[in-house]
This record gives structure tokens, sequence and C-alpha cells, in this order.
């Protein structure tokens, strides 16, 4: 009986000693794992104090200096092209007055459509003409009544009738008609013709080629500066555009000036300038 008690406790003693083993070897294993994360905390927190001190020793570079205070120059250029138009654009007008509205509205339908089927007769298509404007105002006449004596009589306002004023903008791609058109316009009814233009219809490929020239030149001309002022073209920090197109206009053509003469007006495109201008700054050092 004294034997199985004595195993008893022994038995007893062992799994304390088993308890006792494994909770110091969980312990000895937290241990480590929290010097490990400790470790590999400490590690990050030093490589992101170093980041920040290179960053703040660049940064100081720059301290008190602003993007516009860096070392630069601006240089200028320009580049231009001369092409001969393809496209005239003016306009047609229609000024009709009688005593009646009505009147007027059909005597100016009348010339503006024969004029509008001319202009369709030498070719120029629907697209090419658009109606800019369209006017009925009255036409009044002033009176003033005879002064024999003060106070003088007001001025009376007398209406005699009503005016119809109509615009039609042409555009004509071949220009060999521009005289003939006006010619025929004038005769049809328009007894106002105006704003002769000469454009270039797409001038994209020669605004290209313009700012091709204007950049090289401008280019070339940092470089010489940059020699002369012996300092060196690090990047280009700016660079700015503009570009222009002159278009030559011609006077008014009254009515008479083609029933007077009977001839068809010669008139000649030239050419149009077409120019850009560029300006490009650098950072040098």
């Amino acid at each position: 009986m004294k034997s199985r008690l004595m195993e008893k406790v022994e038995l007893n003693n062992s799994t304390k000693n088993m308890d006792n083993s494994e909770i110091k070897s969980r312990y000895e294993l937290l241990i480590s794992s929290v010097v490990i994360i400790f470790c590999a905390f400490l590690v990050t927190l030093i490589i992101f104090f170093v980041v920040a001190i290179q960053n703040g020793i660049k940064a100081g570079h720059f301290l008190g200096k602003e993007t516009g205070s860096r070392d630069t120059i601006t240089v200028s250029g320009a580049g231009d092209v001369y092409a001969k138009p393809d496209v005239a654009q003016m306009s047609f007008s229609v000024v009709s007055g009688t005593k009646t509205v009505a009147q007027a509205m059909t005597d100016n339908t009348g010339k503006m459509n024969a004029v509008i089927d001319f202009v369709k007769s030498q070719g120029v298509e629907d697209k090419d003409m658009t109606t800019t404007s369209f006017n009925i105002s009255p036409v009044y006449e002033y009176n003033q009544a005879s002064c024999v004596s003060l106070p003088c009589p007001p001025e009376r306002r007398v209406l005699t009738g009503y005016e119809v004023n109509q615009s039609l903008q042409v555009k004509i791609r071949v220009l060999d008609k521009i005289g003939a058109i006006i010619e025929g316009a004038t005769a049809a009814g328009a007894n106002q013709t105006g704003d002769l233009q000469f454009t270039i219809d797409n001038p994209e490929s020669l605004v290209d080629q313009a700012r091709a020239q204007a950049i090289v030149k401008t280019k070339s001309r940092a470089s010489e500066i940059a020699n002369r002022l012996n300092v060196k073209l690090v990047r280009i920090t700016d660079y700015n555009e503009g570009s222009s197109n002159p278009v030559p206009a011609y006077a008014m053509y009254d009515k008479e000036m083609a029933s007077g003469s009977g001839s068809i007006p010669d008139i000649q495109a030239g050419q149009n300038k077409v120019e850009v201008s560029v300006s490009i700054t650098y950072e040098i050092e």
C-alpha cells in the first residue's frame, strides 16, 4: 500500500517537473520573440532617421530659395513661313429702304436671293455661305419748325419708312473667281461689299514649320549666350510660345465702282506670313 502511494507521489512530481520545463521553454521563446521584434523596430527607426537626415541635407541646399530665384536665363526667338493664301472671305450686303416693312422685305429678299444664286453659280457651296446679320429699322426725318419767337417749338420726328439690311459672308476657295463674284454679286443687287480677307484654310503645318525654326534658333542662341557667360545649360524649366497669322484686308467695294467702269476688278492675294515666337528658360550652373 505504501509502495503504491510513493509511486503516485513520484508520478505527480514528474508531471510537475514536465510542466515547469514547458513553462520555462515558453517563457524563453516569448523573451526571444520580444527581443527580435524590438531589434527590428530599432533598425527601422535608425533607417528612418538616416533617410530624414539625408533629405534634410538636400533640402538645405535650397533653404530660403524659391524656384524663381534659381540661376536661370531666358532666351527668345522667332520663326516665320510665307505662303500664298488659298481662301478669300468677304461680305455682301443688301440694304433696302421703302415706305413699309413689307415692301422693304420683298425688295431685300429678292435681291439677296439673286446674289446667293449668282454666288452658287460660281461654284461656291452652301457650307461656305453664312448670313451674318438681318436687321429691320425705322427711318425718321427730323423737322424743325421755323422759330419766330422764344421759346422755339420742339423738333418733330416723322416716320418716313423702313430699312432692311441683310449681310452674307462668302468663303471663296477659287481665288481667280474673286473679281467675277464681286462684279456679279453687285450686279445682282448687293449694294455694299467689303471685309475682303485672305486666309490659309489649314495653317497647322505652316505653324509647325515656323515653330521648328523658332526652337532651333532659340536653342542655338542659348548655347551661344551660355558660352559667352561661361555657364552650363542644365535643363529647360519653362517654355512659352505665341503665333500670329496676319491677314491683309481690302477696303469697301461699292456697287458704283463696278457699274461705273464695267470691268472686273483685279484682286491680288499676295502672301501671308505665319510667325511663331518662342521663349525658353534654362537652369544654369
